[in-house]
């Protein structure tokens, strides 16, 4: 290639240059497999084949991969603006986008060239002596709106909604009443994602997403049977209803209803008393905590002094997403992650590992995110407006990184992440997890969100003297926090009896008097593992309702132990309340004695049905109020009761499991047997064994295809579906063994018992849907504070605050 003309090499590859329809995506602000951008030293090369967008470190992979050429090189450099220059007026709700508040950065000035690879010969641009076909694609790479910017964009311009044309003279009927918690859809097992109609009340599951995630498309399959043509999302109601998630499916868009509140009070759900409420000492006195937790876990007025290196990077807040940044900072503190994105995986095996598009691979832009968090690269002190060298470290800070293509192939399967609104950092840890997994699913060796999870079986001792076993898989250790165990009873007391005197004189409480319980973890964990009671529980040993006790315990403890403090509870009256309240967490804890034991020796099942040939007065009886609540949600009477029979009575939870475990049984609509039990449905073989070819034990996958009628794919579904059915299978077969590991468990990550506090994620704010989210770790011996894009040393850890608490096990 030496001595060819720059020109005649460009001429040459014209045919790999594509002039950028209105539907390209163009990259053209931020490199797809780093964090470089125009600004950084090299610049950013754009591929003018593919419009993706390369750094210069990395743009020769890019050729290597692709064999294109060509590339468009933008470059930006600071230029000195005149401090006294008149501020734009914003048009739009943003910052930092066309037409949005300014945020006061630094301007620059733009240069363009092409560059041919693999030999680096350069071009001006512009020149009329380049051929048209480049000149005309350059123009519109330039002038196209970027595909980072676009859905910045969008994300901020979502949540612009206008009134529905359905609300003023929406029609409601029935005489519902719904309940303030325990919702499930009415025609499926969904917890989450569930909308409440606002014509008749009924409660059903979202839109299925692209990946089979999300709902099952019940709400608007109702739509389509009903004409009803309003719901709100079931979570995102609170004393700001203007906040609340209302979708028109007529209209198909989210939407504004005046009406929200009467409407909502049909269903049972009565806002006058709260809004009332909200006027009172016991609103103002959470606004003046709300302010304390602000200074306190952002750790205000502190002389935090900034860190930078190595793992030491912040992320830049693309809009209420510190959710995310701070979940991810603790998620990159571990071994696993790191070890899996960082350390054992290099950006160009990313890379060629990936499809033709690396901004949608998941795997790639984990990577990239590893690599800008912990190489160090990008943590540096940033040069402020009007300066011309860097400041002291003491007075410096970042910029961070943007991690806007990781967050788009993140939401792409839960379209909430995708918006500006604040989110559940505890959701979002929970569905991230969730997608590593399957990411992973081909290799499961490689996952590293398997060193998040762990076992849990709960233990039901009948008054028979009979158990029965319970196991399902999880993530998170959820606690409820026990305020009648708080350690400061007198002084709580005390206060309480000077707030009510100051209140009947017409004086307010000040912050720095309020006194709030204090509550040992050791006492959240103990309560997590305390028997109870289950009244009414139908014992198969007695054939009659007796009371049962339940207890708890991990059947393996996992690498990383995640506690999750149930500081938002629903009272009466649909009134959102965040405990206000302190938890004591010592540095190291112990949780061996959570261990459980499984079914020791010495003890029997509860068998699992009748005994042949029993006669009807010693049938099971269907408890009613489960049969009622499960007829509310739409399910047929028949199959509540034979829900409600064949889990003993043990609650609404596990009749609705079983119930839509077996909703296509042959035998669902045939009447109660009082006699024997129905013969097992007839299994083809061929399909048994061709899930045992996919790991799934013998008796697992019968119950699966027993439960999906015959079909694979259906059955598989079931499988991850039902963890917990599973794992009472595999316990049942295996009945007969005494050690605590069953398949449910088996592979997972185990060890000893005690374990080490290594990071916070601390919430500010009066529902998980507002507020601010900080992260504290503990890094190379000291805590650090990770507010977005700020890293700083911290002075005063607010360990009693957090939300999420993450713990690593102590190897011995």
């Amino acid at each position: 290639m030496e001595g060819i003309n720059p020109m005649e090499l460009l001429r040459s590859n014209l045919s790999r240059v594509r002039i950028p329809e209105p539907t390209n995506r163009i990259y053209k602000q931020e490199c797809c497999l780093s964090f470089d951008s125009p600004r950084s030293e090299g610049g950013l090369f754009v591929d003018m084949t593919t419009f993706l967008a390369f750094g210069k470190d990395y743009v020769g992979w890019n050729y290597e991969k692709t064999g294109n050429p060509v590339y468009l090189h933008i470059k930006q450099t600071k230029k000195l603006v005149s401090e006294d220059r008149p501020l734009k007026k914003p048009t739009l709700l943003a910052i930092g986008v066309d037409g949005g508040f300014d945020n006061n950065e630094l301007e620059y000035e733009e240069t363009h060239k092409i560059v041919i690879l693999p030999s680096y010969a350069t071009l001006p641009f512009p020149s009329v002596e380049l051929p048209e076909k480049v000149r005309l694609a350059v123009d519109a790479i330039l002038m196209a709106e970027g595909a980072e910017r676009k859905e910045q964009v969008a994300a901020w311009t979502a949540d612009k909604k206008q009134i529905s044309a359905y609300a003023m003279d929406l029609r409601q009927i029935g005489n519902v009443v719904v309940p303030p918690s325990g919702w499930k859809c009415a025609k499926c097992d969904k917890r989450d994602n569930l909308w409440l109609n606002l014509t008749d009340g009924m409660i059903l599951c979202g839109r299925r997403n692209w990946d089979g995630t999300g709902g099952n498309n019940h709400a608007i399959e109702y739509y389509k049977e009903t004409g009803y043509p309003i719901a709100v999302k079931l979570g995102t109601i609170t004393s700001d209803l203007d906040a609340a998630d209302v979708f028109s499916y007529p209209e198909d868009d989210s939407v504004i209803d005046p009406l929200l509140a009467q409407h909502l009070a049909y269903l049972g759900i009565d806002f006058s008393s709260l809004q009332k409420t909200e006027m009172t000492t016991a609103e103002r006195e959470l606004d003046q905590n709300t302010n304390f937790d602000w200074d306190r876990i952002q750790e205000s007025g502190q002389d935090v002094e900034p860190i930078f290196g190595p793992g030491y990077t912040g992320l830049v807040n693309l809009g209420n997403s510190c959710y995310m940044a701070a979940t991810m900072q603790v998620v990159f503190s571990t071994q696993s992650f790191c070890r899996r994105y960082f350390m054992n995986q290099s950006l160009k095996m990313a890379f060629e590992t990936a499809p033709a598009d690396p901004t949608v691979d998941l795997n790639m832009q984990l990577t990239k995110l590893a690599h800008g968090l912990l190489s160090g690269k990008y943590s540096f002190p940033a040069v402020e407006k009007g300066e011309t060298t860097a400041p002291s470290v003491k007075d410096a800070k970042q910029e961070g990184i943007p991690p806007r293509m990781f967050k788009a192939v993140i939401a792409a399967s839960h379209p909430e992440f995708s918006t500006v609104r604040q989110q559940d950092a505890l959701e979002f840890f929970l569905h991230f997890l969730d997608q590593v997994e399957r990411s992973n699913a081909v290799k499961p060796e490689l996952d590293p969100s398997r060193s998040f999870k762990f076992g849990v079986e709960e233990r039901i001792l009948c008054s028979s003297g009979k158990v029965a076993y319970i196991k399902r898989l999880d993530y998170i250790l959820s606690l409820n926090i026990p305020l009648h165990e708080a350690t400061n009873k007198e002084e709580l007391e005390a206060f309480n009896k000077s707030k009510a005197e100051k209140i009947s004189e017409g004086k307010d409480v000040s912050s720095d008097e309020i006194v709030r319980p204090r509550v040992p973890l050791e006492a959240c964990l103990a309560n997590f593992a305390a028997p109870e009671e289950i009244p009414n529980f139908y014992s198969s040993a007695l054939k009659a309702k007796t009371t049962a006790i339940k207890t708890a315990g991990l059947t393996s403890f996992p690498d990383y132990l995640v506690l999750h403090m149930r500081k938002f509870v629903m009272e009466a009256g649909w009134v959102p309340k965040k405990l206000d309240v302190y938890i004591d967490v010592p540095d190291v804890i112990d949780i061996s004695h959570m261990r459980s034991k499984g079914l020791q020796l010495g003890e029997e099942l509860l068998p699992e049905a009748a005994p042949e040939g029993a006669a009807e007065s010693s049938q099971p009886v269907a408890d009613e109020a489960i049969v009622a609540q499960l007829a509310s949600m739409g399910f047929n009477q028949l199959h509540c009761q034979k829900a409600a029979i064949n889990t003993l009575n043990a609650g609404v939870e596990e009749a609705m499991n079983w119930l839509l475990s077996h909703m296509d049984d042959p035998d669902i609509d045939a009447p109660i047997s009082h006699g024997s039990q129905s013969a097992e449905i007839s299994i083809d073989q061929s399909k048994v064994d061709t899930l045992i070819s996919f790991g799934f034990q013998e008796e697992i996958a019968r119950m699966a295809l027993k439960a999906s009628g015959g079909d694979i794919e259906k059955a598989t579904d079931w499988i991850f579906n039902n963890p917990s059915a599973s794992a009472s299978s595999a316990m049942d077969t295996n009945a007969s063994s005494n050690g605590p590991s069953t398949p449910v468990d088996a592979g997972l990550p185990d060890g000893g018992g005690r374990y080490r506090l290594f990071g916070i994620v601390s919430h500010i704010g009066t529902s998980t849907q507002c507020g601010h989210y900080v992260a504290h770790i503990l890094k190379d011996g000291r805590w650090v504070i990770f507010n977005d894009d700020k890293v700083g040393a911290s002075i005063n850890t607010p360990k009693d605050m957090g939300y999420l608490y993450f713990f690593e096990r102590i190897n011995s």
